[in-house]
């Protein structure tokens, strides 16, 4: 087992835990980009969000509201980004998912990550063409 993460899941690396249940770790990150960033991972490998097990999912998406709840109640921050990258492309740099909450303050200088653009209104008509959803399929 090479995942990084994977070791933090079985124990074979330490973390400082926040969370722990049986499909959903959190902990604290090592790099942080402000005080009390975490990690909300899945214990059981998966790479991209898409590749989840539904059951995993729910257990994954409550977690990671959990965590939020206590950032927001015991850190008080402005705000708070939740963040998951998917693919080296979207800057995912650990091939295991994982959400990032970053506690965040007015003037705190963290960056985001793109610069919006500004579409014509006949590419947005295409894309909701290819891409909407009718009845759940």
């Amino acid at each position: 087992m090479s995942c990084i993460f994977c070791k933090i899941a079985s124990g074979e690396i330490p973390c400082k835990k926040i969370y722990d249940d049986q499909h959903v770790l959190s902990f604290l990150d090592i790099n942080p980009a402000s005080k009390g960033h975490c990690l909300v991972i899945t214990k059981k490998h998966y790479e991209k969000f898409n590749d989840i097990d539904p059951e995993v999912l729910v257990s994954l998406i409550k977690a990671v509201q959990l965590v939020s709840k206590k950032i927001e109640a015991e850190l008080g921050p402005d705000g708070y980004n939740i963040i998951n990258n998917n693919g080296s492309s979207a800057g995912q740099t650990v091939a295991h998912v994982h959400f990032h909450i970053v506690p965040r303050t007015e003037g705190d200088g963290i960056i985001q990550p793109w610069e919006p653009t500004s579409p014509e209104g006949s590419e947005l008509d295409e894309l909701q063409k290819r891409l909407r959803i009718e009845n759940g399929n």
